[in-house]
């Protein structure tokens, strides 16, 4: 049997196998690890379990230690680190006249690689500005271009539902997102009613989306003509959630009428 354990690097980011070796971890310690770029510093996040066999027969990066005060300290230089590099890449970009949008910058726990995260409408040509950064920092540096999708989850926010965004809570993919999950559900195809922080369409109207379809194979067709105890009637709207449709009669009257009521 292999044991393993699961690390985090970031809040709600994805969660990744390591080799505890001796140690004894639980949830919420703080350790370093190895990775392919040196150590790094993680939270354990899953308990250590027995596996038969590692996915594609991989070798786990092991966990070191569980991290100390100078580790917290370090971890603390390179948070500092990020902050005054995104602030003079920022000046930099603007003496290069670069369209493009920084919004977060990382560190490498032990603060020999700088990657600069930013969105933009095409491709940039940052090579100077790359430049210019490895001779302020002469650390490696890393420019990383990524969708509106993804700077929201990294920066997170709060949702219209007044919730903090799903995908920096507990969204792991992204997953297709389209109009027609919209139409399904009965729902305003208003942009801005739809449409979550990042300016896409909302994750969350994937969740209940399967559920509706099913639903729905049960109601008539809107315009379908239906028979209700009162005679006649063209279906106008549906309530998938109350199992009830909107039908309009011929003398232009307008009823709600139970699902289990009609025949088509």
């Amino acid at each position: 049997m292999i044991k393993i354990v699961g690390i985090q690097f970031k809040p709600n980011g994805k969660i990744y196998d390591f080799d505890p070796v001796d140690l004894t971890l639980e949830i919420g310690d703080h350790v370093i690890v190895e990775t392919e770029q040196g150590p790094g510093y993680g939270i354990v996040v899953t308990n250590i379990k027995d596996i038969e066999k590692i996915e594609n027969d991989r070798e786990l990066k092991k966990v070191t230690q569980i991290a100390n005060e100078e580790d917290l300290l370090k971890k603390e230089e390179s948070k500092k680190l990020e902050k005054e590099a995104f602030g003079f890449c920022l000046e930099a970009i603007e003496e290069l006249d670069l369209e493009m949008n920084l919004f977060s910058v990382e560190s490498s726990f032990d603060s020999s690689k700088l990657t600069f995260f930013f969105t933009a409408d095409g491709r940039i040509d940052f090579r100077e500005l790359v430049k210019i950064l490895v001779r302020n920092y002469k650390v490696k540096i890393e420019m990383r271009q990524v969708g509106v999708r993804n700077q929201a989850k990294m920066w997170g926010g709060i949702g219209r539902c007044g919730r903090e965004i799903c995908c920096s809570c507990f969204l792991k993919n992204f997953d297709p997102v389209s109009i027609r999950m919209a139409k399904e559900q009965n729902l305003s195809l208003n942009p801005t009613k739809i449409s979550g922080l990042c300016g896409r369409l909302m994750c969350c109207l994937t969740y209940e989306y399967e559920t509706y379809k099913e639903l729905r194979r049960n109601f008539p067709r809107i315009g379908e003509m239906v028979q209700t105890k009162t005679g006649p009637a063209n279906v106008i709207r549906i309530n998938v959630v109350g199992s009830k449709v909107t039908v309009k009669y011929e003398s232009g009257l307008e009823m709600d009428v139970k699902l289990a009521d009609i025949k088509w």
